[in-house]
């Protein structure tokens, strides 16, 4: 897998069009090239699992491997999922 650049903007990636439009945001890792980039899919947030997303980079739709649930966004948007929820 590739790196992760610890000077990402997630806000901004979830901002985004290449993120999606709607759905939960995750951290998620694209399994044809290994970029790491911020997607939004219809998951559960607490199970999640590899879901079909648009690679810009690899110009196709490819599979996407979640690596975490980006509940702090997810709260910063008034998503449904964590509202009155106590989520990390």
């Amino acid at each position: 897998m590739a790196s992760e650049p610890s000077d990402r903007n997630r806000a901004a990636e979830f901002d985004a069009p290449e993120a999606g439009e709607r759905g939960i945001p995750f951290d998620a890792v694209c399994t044809g090239c290994g970029q790491v980039r911020v997607k939004r899919a219809d998951e559960d947030p607490d199970n999640p699992t590899s879901f079909k997303h648009v690679c810009h980079k690899c110009q196709k739709s490819t599979w996407w491997n979640p690596i975490r649930t980006l509940t702090g966004l997810m709260r910063q948007n008034g998503h449904p999922a964590v509202e009155g929820g106590d989520r990390s």
